[in-house]
């Protein structure tokens, strides 16, 4: 089981926003932004910052995908 975050980057692309841009607005570390990339866990608080920041929902930016399906 994993929590994706590829609508996250989908959106920062439409809005040509950099990570380095989200970062510095959202106030997460490069290291968090890089655990956003390789899809791993991140504190429910930087959700919250990020949904903010970008004026979206939980499931606009991340999504649960089974073990089965990501095979």
């Amino acid at each position: 089981m994993a929590i994706k975050y590829y609508k996250l980057f989908d959106i920062m692309q439409r809005r040509d926003l950099s990570k380095t841009q989200i970062s510095e607005s959202v106030g997460i570390s490069s290291a968090t932004m890089a655990k956003l990339s390789a899809h791993k866990p991140v504190n429910m608080e930087i959700i919250n910052r990020l949904c903010e920041y970008l004026e979206v929902q939980p499931g606009e930016i991340l999504e649960f995908v089974s073990d089965e399906e990501g095979a």
